[in-house]
This record gives structure tokens, C-alpha cells and sequence, in this order.
């Protein structure tokens, strides 16, 4: 309700301009009130977790999400905060509940937001058909090619519109304290978001990461689909391994992968890829090969203590 009485101040003609809307960086879009309407409330490590509703402007569509509030946090103390990006047909509520990020964030007095993968319901022909495509698979990019350009504008709304909402509405969260971390798909949109928007997070991690989505059959796919063969310097533009040598500021990024993963066997991961290029562009980049791990959430819980803390370190300094 609050959404559409804001709504009413605008112009018919503003508001179409706004809904149409194919680049999402009129300030103008984010000055809307958004109002998160919170659906449960869970206790979890003296903390609190939030599952949350809101109507995005830029997705056109009702999104879910989970916030994590450590115990320390208030609008007198706003916690530091970090995202954690899932993977391909997931959920915000994936990390939430297998992830058990909250154990040490909440001994270390971080929040965590756990958003959704993709828009959804936008009724797009064929967007339900593929676990690796369209819904829960929205790669962390705002797409141009026709049906999903203007539509599917993942990476607008992670590092624009909700995080944006999120700290005008919850005091409790210190929008000037930021890190991202993320799962295969969602570590993809981990890295690359942060090596696209140097000085916007501390810090960056990632499980599994799809680290070089140009050179892979999940990437390409998506890269095809999202913006369209022909334009490879899109391509380039959300591929970690090629973004890493431009990347201005100095790096400490921390990557898990498991040795027993069937798709780094398969080559959809291509970690070494990305740390060849760190290595050439004289950046940091540790990656951990974990001896036997799989690309579950049994994986993540045994290692997410390590990334929090990676996080910690930044969001403390």
C-alpha cells in the first residue's frame, strides 16, 4: 500500500517512463519509497531472521528475501553488512537455512541479505522451462537482448534498488559497510559485481564460482540468451576472468572449490582460469581446493565460518 501511494505522485506519463525503463540508472527510480513488508520472523543465534516482501520497481515484479539482524544490531549500532548470492534455482531462503552464514556473523555482529536469483513471474515464454535459464537463473545481469532486456536487470537490483531500500528502511543496517560473497552462479555475480563497482563493498568471497561463464556451457548459455551472440563485449563485461586485470584497487579475494565437485570436473567452473588472470594482473586471489567436496550446501555450512570472517576483516578494519 505504501508503494502505490507513492505512486500517485507521480504523472501517468512519469510512471510509464519509469516501468519502461531499460537502463536503471535514473537516480529518479530509486528515490520511490520501498516498503518491505515482513512476512515471518525466525530467532536464530540470538539474532533475527527476516523473511521479507516487496514490490521492485526495476524488476517489475513481487521479490522475496531473507535479512539477517545479529543481536548487536540497532539504529544507534548499525550492523556491517553482507550479501551472499545463491546459485542457479535458488532462493533467498537457501542460504538462510542451509548456509549457517548466521553463526559466526552473529558472534561477529554482521548482518547478512540473502536475495532471490531472478524475477519472477514476469511471464516470459519459456522462462520456467530450463533449471539454468530464466527463472532462478538470472546471472546477475541486467539483460538487453529481447525478451529479457528491461525485464531481467538482476544486477541493477543487487547493487541498486535493494540495497538502497533496504538501508533507508532498516536503520539496523550500515549501508556504508558492505561486502558480497556468493554460490557457483552467485559467486559468479560476486565477483563480478564487485570488480564492476570498484569501492562499493569491502570485500569479496566465493564458493564454487562460475569464474569464467564466457569460456563454459552455463555462461554461454546465459550470455547468449541475455545478450545475444553478437555481442561478446557483454560477455567480457560479466566475466570475472576478464574483469580482473582492469580492476583498479588492490585484491584479497577468497575462493572454495571443491576437488569432488562434478561441475568443476566438468569445466562450467574454471577457477584456475580466473586465478591465471589474477596472477598475470598481479592481484590476490586465494583458491582453496577442497579435498572431496561436492557443490552442495554441505560444502558451503563446512566453510562459511571462513568467509564470514574474510568478510570480518574488512568490514571491522
Amino acid at each position: 500500500m505504501n508503494c502505490l501511494l507513492s505512486y500517485i505522485r507521480l504523472s501517468r506519463s512519469s510512471f510509464t517512463k519509469l516501468k519502461n525503463v531499460r537502463s536503471v540508472s535514473n537516480t529518479a527510480l530509486y528515490a520511490l519509497k520501498m516498503a518491505f513488508e515482513t512476512e515471518s520472523t525466525i530467532h536464530s543465534f540470538g539474532g533475527k531472521l527476516l523473511k521479507l516482501k516487496h514490490k521492485s520497481q526495476v524488476l517489475g515484479c513481487d521479490m522475496k528475501l531473507n535479512v539477517y539482524l545479529p543481536p548487536s544490531a540497532s539504529a544507534s549500532k548499525p550492523a556491517p553488512v553482507l550479501f551472499y548470492l545463491a546459485g542457479l534455482t535458488c532462493t533467498g531462503d537457501n542460504g538462510a537455512e542451509k548456509g549457517f552464514f548466521q553463526h559466526t556473523a552473529s558472534k561477529r555482529g554482521i548482518a547478512v541479505v540473502y536475495p532471490d536469483t531472478s524475477p519472477r513471474g514476469l511471464g516470459i515464454e519459456g522462462e520456467d522451462e530450463s533449471y539454468d535459464f530464466g527463472s532462478g537463473a538470472g546471472f546477475y545481469v541486467d539483460a538487453t537482448k529481447a525478451p529479457y532486456g528491461g525485464k531481467y536487470l538482476m544486477s541493477s537490483y543487487i547493487t541498486q534498488e535493494l540495497p538502497e531500500g533496504l538501508f533507508s528502511q532498516f536503520k539496523e543496517l550500515d549501508g556504508q559497510r558492505v561486502s558480497i560473497t556468493g554460490h557457483s552462479m552467485g559467486g559468479h555475480g560476486a565477483l563480478t559485481l564487485f570488480l564492476r563497482h570498484p569501492g562499493k563493498y569491502k570485500s569479496v568471497s566465493a564458493f564454487a564460482p562460475i569464474a569464467n561463464p564466457s569460456q563454459c556451457p552455463w555462461g554461454e548459455k546465459a550470455f547468449k540468451g541475455y545478450f545475444g551472440e553478437e555481442e561478446r563485449s557483454k560477455w567480457t563485461e560479466h566475466d570475472a576472468t576478464e574483469l580482473i586485470a582492469s580492476f583498479p584497487d588492490s585484491t584479497d579475494i577468497l575462493i572454495d572449490v571443491g576437488t569432488g565437485d562434478n561441475f568443476y570436473k566438468q569445466k562450467q567452473l574454471l577457477p584456475e582460469n580466473f586465478e591465471a588472470a589474477a596472477k598475470k594482473a598481479g592481484k590476490q586471489v586465494t583458491v582453496r581446493l577442497q579435498d572431496g567436496y561436492d557443490h552442495s550446501y554441505f560444502f558451503i555450512i563446512t566453510f562459511a565460518d571462513d568467509h564470514v570472517e574474510h568478510a570480518a576483516k574488512y568490514l571491522l578494519a
